[in-house]
């Protein structure tokens, strides 16, 4: 068996483009680490649910390790960074923020824990952070940094299918004549995710969207009962979200793969 560690910006990042990669490799046996740069605290919060004082990070935190007992994690980590925000917020420019720390800093500090764990895959973001969210730019820039110091053999860049997502989307249009509930997505979208052709990998997860979803519902902070994914009929849920897709730079030799990435990841071609 093996160890996967997951590196995310912020507490609920985990539930959409990975949950069901843990989910899978935690059934498998394998073992499971969730690492977060920060702990949300710039987020939205969905209104009335926060009671009177409560303070969001420490509710995002909780949050974090709900969603980690849905999905079979058995460690949960926090760096201890600074939200940045979203892009063109100031937060994004303090020098405090996780978006200017200094990426080897913050590379140490996450290898730290991957040699602790002997780790055998990480996953972090793609180039854009699959959003252009400046901590998730961040996660990409110091996971691949870790992976070299702490030898790590797979480091796997989560990404959002971009010609799956439209194909999904114009079915969706086609079928009901008009956009799904509170979603907008034109047809170009150069923000989110990468093109197909870019993609190297992915993980069948459908058997895992109930719990992928439940990883969601965890983060009740953030996404609540109304929220359009978890408003979904199950069928069109594990259709959209049950394969989670991923960029590998380095595939191993298949002779000397760790067991958790044999078992989990699968090539796109």
């Amino acid at each position: 068996m093996g160890t996967l560690v997951s590196f995310h910006a912020h507490p609920d990042d985990e539930s959409i483009g990975t949950a069901g990669t843990l989910a899978k490799a935690a059934a498998l046996g394998h073992r499971v680490v969730l690492v977060f740069a920060t702990r949300g605290e710039l987020g939205r919060s969905v209104p009335g649910v926060l009671a009177e004082g409560e303070n969001l990070a420490v509710r995002r935190s909780a949050e974090c390790y709900a969603s980690a007992k849905e999905l079979g994690v058995a460690r949960v980590e926090f760096l201890g960074y600074v939200d940045s925000g979203p892009a063109g917020e100031p937060g994004a420019e303090a020098p405090y923020s996780f978006a200017q720390v200094p990426t080897e800093q913050a590379a140490r500090r996450l290898a730290l824990v991957l040699e602790d764990e002997e780790a055998d895959v990480l996953t972090t973001y793609d180039d854009n952070g699959g959003t252009g969210d400046p901590d998730r730019i961040k996660v990409h820039q110091v996971g691949q940094r870790a992976g070299e110091l702490a030898g790590v053999p797979v480091v796997a860049q989560s990404t959002t299918n971009r010609d799956w997502m439209l194909r999904g989307m114009r079915g969706l249009r086609s079928e009901r004549g008009e956009a799904a509930p509170d979603i907008e997505i034109p047809d170009e979208a150069p923000a989110i995710g990468k093109p197909e052709s870019e993609i190297t990998h992915r993980v069948e997860a459908v058997e895992y969207a109930e719990q992928k979803r439940n990883s969601m519902r965890a983060h009740a902070s953030q996404m609540g009962p109304d929220h359009f994914l978890l408003t979904m009929p199950d069928a069109v849920f594990a259709m959209g979200l049950g394969t989670e897709f991923y960029i590998v730079d380095e595939p191993p030799n298949p002779a000397s793969a760790p067991d958790v990435w044999t078992d989990v990841f699968e090539p796109m071609r």
